[in-house]
This record gives structure tokens, C-alpha cells and sequence, in this order.
């Protein structure tokens, strides 16, 4: 323990700082939060007590997590943002086969417009700052804004091979899934001007998840049966694995509420592969289903609904226990592919890829609730607007 005088210029000494910083400039807080630091004083600790391990700090710039035991915890039922609470509720379909969008009023589960886009839609992926769907014209070599306040396309915007579109979690930059073109390709999240170009070696770069600090993030390599790990910041490729099984596939990529694993979709393997993405070591696969390929969390972020599109099912898999607990079956059959869940948390919906179709499920019951005729090719639906702080991409990953 300290002698008396000494102790006390060391408290004094502390509050001085605590002054200090305290009364910091908005300049240099915002120069602090760029950073990646806080611009405020570490808690004093008393001299019995054993000082807690720092956090790392996340990606520059990022939003702190609400629940670092819960990436998804903004993500409930309710909780819009004011950006989009006056948005009308809607579903957008992306026909890749009839470079349409379909617009569902999900009250009526009935389609209420069509908008021309460009060629072969693939994905409708939320802005990062919630503002703009951009619609994924892949062989079209373009992106088409549509605003959600209105439901009206706006400009296009010259990208090449965009299959699919996701945001840093900084909001910093987008990047496109340039599949054909074997590249990610960082860009100005608003202005869509390119910033870097990431060679990948690997074939048909196409689905990604962040990890809770977004530091790094995990890409499935669709045609070559590889994963990678790529470190945000640096934009660098900083691993690569090939999947332990002969001609895999795969798919949608999701991080699991706790930030400890990812899950990875693969259409080949029939299932998920089971990754630790800190350790990148080799993935185990629990099997789901005959053509596995999108991953969606529940709004209590208990269950994650697996599409298996090879066999028109859904697999319920529960995060606490760890396992599969139920799979629904699409009466008559289908293939439910890529969508989102219903701000509420109450519809799953689903594109049927090769149906032209989209299912509407109750994600109570697993009782198919509607399924509406949408254009050819259906794929990256989004169901918009809904809750959460930002986006990471895709059909949305909110955060």
C-alpha cells in the first residue's frame, strides 16, 4: 500500500486528468472516437482490488455493441430506428431472371409495383446508414438506389460484377462482392467511388459476416469451396482455408449472438459448417438439410431459421442448446432461398429461387402463411425497413 502523502498525490494526481480530459475539445474527442479510443479517464482502482483486462478496441469509428454478449441485441422487436420509423413497410424481390423488383405490401401479400432495374438483380441490401436499398445489378455492372420512404428507384451508379453489397461496420466503406472478377472491392459508402481492390484467390467471392469488434470479417468462396478471413481495417486477406469436403459450396454466412462462432451455409455439404472465426481453424459441419443456403436470426436472437433450398424446408437451430430443434416443411414444395425476418419477428420471408415466388412463414408455427407470385429468378429479398442501428449489407444484417 502507498504511504499516506504519496497515496494522496496519486488520487489528486488522478482527478487532475479526470479535469483534463473532461474538458477536452469536441475536435479532439472526435479525433479520440476515430481512433477507436474514448476520450475519457480509466476508473481509478482501489489498491485490494485486481484491475479488470482492457477490451481490445473495436474497428475505428464502429458503434460500440449494446450487449457484447448479443451482437444482435438491437435488433428486437421495436427498436427502429428514427431514421426509418416512417418508412412503409414493404418486401423487395429482385427477379435475376427478369431484371425486376418486385415491391409485397406483406399486410396484403399482394404485389403493389414492379420496378425495372438493371440486368440480373441479385440482392436488395440496405444502406449502412439505413437511408437506401441498393439493388445488386451483377451482370449489368451497376447499382440501382431504390428510397424506402417512397418505394422509387433512384439513381444508378456504374460498378463492376456487384453479385452482392456489404458495409465495414464503421460505415466507412461498402464492399462489393465482385464474384466473376475475384475481388473485393472497397468503396465510399455514399458516393460508391472506389478506394481499394482486393485481389482473392479464390472463385465466386459472394456472402460475409463481421465479427463483434469488426475487426475482421469471414467470406464464403462459392465455386472453389474455400472461406476467408480478411481483416477490415487493413483490407488485406490475412487467411484462407479450402472446406474439408469435395466439392462444397458454400453460401450465406451468419455470426452467432455471442460472437464466438460463424455459420456458414453450404448447398453441397447439405448443412452448416461450424466455424471459430478467431482461430480460423477447420470447420465441423452439422448437417440441416438437402441444399442449405441462407441463415436468419430471430429477433430474440435464440434461433436461426436455415433455408434448405434443395428440399422447399426450414431448419430451426437453437443457439442455447446448441442443435437443430425443428424443420418445417413448404407444403407442395419449393426452393425457399435467400430473404429476412419481419420487423415484428413474426414472418419469415423467403424467395423461391427457382418457383418464381415468395413464401411468407410463421416463425411461431412454421405454417405457411402465403405464397405470392413474384417474377423470374427471385433471390435477395429484403424485408424493409427493420429494427437495428446500422447495416452490414446483404438482404440485412442489422447491428
Amino acid at each position: 500500500m502507498l504511504p499516506s502523502a504519496k497515496r494522496t498525490a496519486a488520487l489528486l494526481g488522478a482527478v487532475l486528468i479526470a479535469v483534463l480530459v473532461g474538458c477536452g475539445s469536441p475536435a479532439e474527442k472526435g479525433k479520440a472516437e476515430a481512433a477507436g479510443t474514448e476520450a475519457a479517464t480509466p476508473p481509478v482502482v482501489a489498491n485490494n482490488a485486481t484491475p479488470k483486462r482492457a477490451t481490445p478496441p473495436g474497428l475505428a469509428g464502429m458503434p460500440p455493441v449494446l450487449d457484447p454478449k448479443d451482437v444482435y441485441a438491437a435488433d428486437r422487436a421495436g427498436m427502429m430506428s428514427p431514421v426509418v420509423k416512417n418508412f412503409p413497410a414493404r418486401v423487395y424481390v429482385p427477379n435475376t431472371k427478369s431484371n425486376t423488383v418486385s415491391v409485397i405490401d406483406p399486410k396484403t401479400y399482394k404485389v403493389i409495383e414492379t420496378i425495372p432495374v438493371g440486368h440480373q438483380p441479385q440482392h436488395v441490401v440496405p444502406s449502412w446508414d439505413l437511408r437506401t436499398l441498393w439493388v445488386n445489378n451483377d451482370l449489368g455492372d451497376s447499382l440501382t438506389a431504390i428510397d424506402p420512404a417512397t418505394g422509387k428507384a433512384g439513381r444508378t451508379v456504374a460498378v463492376s460484377d456487384p453479385y452482392n453489397l456489404y458495409f465495414t461496420p464503421n460505415g466507412r466503406y461498402a464492399i462489393v462482392m465482385a464474384s466473376m472478377d475475384r475481388q473485393l472491392v472497397f468503396r465510399d459508402a455514399h458516393t460508391m467511388k472506389k478506394a481499394r481492390t482486393v485481389p482473392v484467390d479464390c472463385a465466386g467471392v459472394n456472402h460475409a459476416d463481421f465479427s463483434t469488434d469488426g475487426r475482421y470479417f469471414i467470406v464464403s468462396c462459392e465455386f472453389s469451396g474455400e472461406l476467408l478471413k480478411v481483416d477490415t481495417a487493413k483490407m488485406k486477406v490475412v487467411g484462407q482455408q479450402k472446406l474439408p469436403l469435395k466439392g462444397a459450396m458454400p453460401q450465406d454466412v451468419k455470426l452467432s449472438p455471442d460472437g464466438g462462432t460463424f455459420y456458414i451455409a453450404d448447398m453441397i455439404a447439405n448443412g452448416i459448417w461450424v466455424l471459430d472465426g478467431q482461430k480460423f481453424t477447420r470447420p465441423k459441419l452439422l448437417p440441416t438439410g438437402k441444399g442449405a443456403h441462407g441463415l436468419y436470426v430471430s429477433r430474440d436472437s435464440r434461433k436461426m431459421y436455415i433455408t434448405n433450398r434443395g428440399e422447399g424446408s426450414i431448419s430451426v437451430f437453437d443457439f442455447a442448446k446448441n442443435k437443430l430443434t425443428k424443420k418445417w416443411h413448404l407444403p407442395n414444395g419449393g426452393s425457399p432461398d435467400m430473404g429476412g425476418v419481419s420487423a415484428d419477428g413474426k414472418v419469415l420471408w423467403l424467395s423461391g429461387r427457382y418457383n418464381a415466388e415468395v413464401y411468407a412463414i410463421d416463425t411461431a408455427t412454421g405454417k405457411q402463411l402465403a405464397r405470392i407470385p413474384v417474377g423470374s429468378g427471385p433471390h435477395g429479398l429484403a424485408v424493409y425497413p427493420q429494427p437495428g442501428r446500422y447495416s452490414l449489407g446483404h438482404t440485412g444484417v442489422f447491428r
